[in-house]
């Protein structure tokens, strides 16, 4: 029986780690809805993770956290949420 993979056997795609890229860059400043997680809801699958086009979300103690300087709130991760525990909100000033 082969070993189920889980997010952390799986690298990231499309990262950019060159000069001028969003780690240097923030980039979520112009975002007008903001994803949050149910917390109650997330069981860590780490789908959110894997699919974020701009890497704006990090793991800390096997929970992922939406990082906001570069979430520019496209709602990827709440398309690919199998729990549906992230949501778009509003963003506020």
């Amino acid at each position: 029986m082969a070993k189920e993979l889980t997010w952390e056997d799986i690298s990231r795609g499309g990262i950019i780690d060159e000069p001028g890229n969003f780690k240097v860059n923030r980039t979520g400043d112009w975002r007008t809805l903001r994803p949050e997680v149910d917390r109650e809801k997330c069981n860590s699958c780490g789908l959110c993770w894997l699919h974020c086009p701009d890497g704006a979300i990090d793991v800390k103690e096997d929970k992922f956290e939406i990082n906001y300087y570069y979430c520019k709130g496209c709602g990827i991760c709440v398309k690919m949420c199998a729990k549906k525990c992230i949501t778009l909100v509003e963003e506020e000033e």
